[in-house]
Formats: structure tokens, C-alpha cells, sequence
């Protein structure tokens, strides 16, 4: 069983990496605001499905990986502490993002039946290989048993990631009203989630590159 502290730890990071503005929280946001909450949810059940094929990809990589060797393990720990610094790196470099968000109305119309909309969510998280490598990096750092088959752990983790998008989400979908208007009129706000971004980012590559 995953310890609470882990769990809790783990859970936390997920939603301030959720929280990060991005295309796709961003996209939840926009659709939310433009054509109701209805078509948000269905969204965000879209991007979360796609999350399913990079936990596979993962699980059965990087336990593969791991099983080889401690160097193979050393490779993906150094590999993986490479890539979130250049992920805080990129973050630096971002600048606010200028938001145009209309509010919704009965008289708005969705372009695409909801069908569609979650068949988009699905494409895009699952062809987004940002996703995937970022899933190397960031979920064998938090394997916490010797005991446990890393596969079995990984897929539990992956599960706790997907929750919390699926929250951090689905709570932007609701309140796209708030969120628009803290996106576009706040560029402090989005600087604050930058930071935080960033300290998360260059914390989790120390940790894994000394783990």
C-alpha cells in the first residue's frame, strides 16, 4: 500500500503542475467559456483517457528499463533530471499569455457534438510525446516499495495523476468564468504559477538526480 505521505506529496505536485497555465487546461478553459461546462467535462474525460496510453507506455518501459540494470536506472534518473530542468527552463522563458475568453451563452452553439469533443481530448493528450516523456521523468522518482512490482506501482501512480488532472480539470471547466477572467486580467497570477512551476520542476530533477 502507498504510504499517506506519498500519496499526499505526490497528489499536491499533480495539481500545481495541473494548475500550470498549458495548452491543455488552457483549451478546457477556452471551450468551457465558449460553449458551456458541458462540452469542458467532456473535454477534460477526453484528455484524461489519453493518459492511459502513456501510463502504458511507461509502465512497461521503464519497468523493463529498471529490470536491466542499476546503470540503466542511474541512465533514466539522470535522463529524467535532465529533462524536468529543461521543462523549468522552458518555463522561465514563457511569457504571460494574453487570454481572450468570451463568456458563454444559451446562443452559443458548440461547433462539434460531444462525441467529437472528447475524441479531440483523447488525440490530443495521446499524441502530445511531451506527455510521455514527462511521464519518465517524473513518476519512477516516486517508487515506493522494494517489495512491490515497479510496474504495479507505476500504474498506481499514473491512477493518482489522472485524478488529480481530472479534478484540477474539471474544477477549471466549472468555474471557467473565475479562471478566465484571473488568466486574463491577472498577469501576476500566471507569473506566481510559473514560479511555482519552476521551484517543483528543478526540486523533483535534485531529488531524482540524487535519489
Amino acid at each position: 500500500m502507498m504510504p499517506i505521505d506519498i500519496f499526499l506529496s505526490f497528489f499536491g505536485i499533480c495539481v500545481l503542475l495541473a494548475l500550470a497555465p498549458g495548452p491543455d487546461n488552457i483549451f478546457v478553459l477556452l471551450q468551457s467559456a465558449l460553449y458551456g461546462t458541458r462540452v469542458g467535462l467532456v473535454i477534460v474525460l477526453g484528455l484524461c483517457s489519453g493518459l492511459f496510453f502513456h501510463t502504458f507506455l511507461v509502465t512497461v518501459g521503464v519497468a523493463e528499463f529498471i529490470s536491466k540494470s542499476e546503470t540503466a536506472f542511474l541512465i533514466l534518473r539522470v535522463v529524467g533530471a535532465c529533462y524536468l530542468l529543461y521543462l523549468a527552463y522552458l518555463t522561465i522563458k514563457s511569457k504571460p499569455m494574453q487570454i481572450e475568453v468570451q463568456e458563454g451563452d444559451d446562443n452559443t452553439q458548440p461547433k462539434m457534438n460531444l462525441w467529437q469533443y472528447y475524441r479531440r481530448g483523447i488525440f490530443m493528450n495521446a499524441t502530445n510525446p511531451k506527455v510521455t516523456l514527462f511521464f519518465f521523468a517524473f513518476l519512477p522518482q516516486f517508487l515506493y516499495s522494494k517489495t512491490i512490482p515497479q510496474a504495479q506501482q507505476l500504474i498506481s501512480l499514473a491512477a493518482i495523476f489522472m485524478l488529480a488532472t481530472l479534478l484540477t480539470f474539471g474544477s477549471i471547466a466549472v468555474f471557467s468564468g473565475y479562471f478566465g477572467r484571473m488568466l486574463k486580467q491577472s498577469v501576476k497570477a500566471q507569473q506566481v504559477l510559473n514560479i511555482i512551476t519552476v521551484v517543483v520542476f528543478v526540486g523533483l530533477a535534485v531529488k531524482l538526480f540524487w535519489q
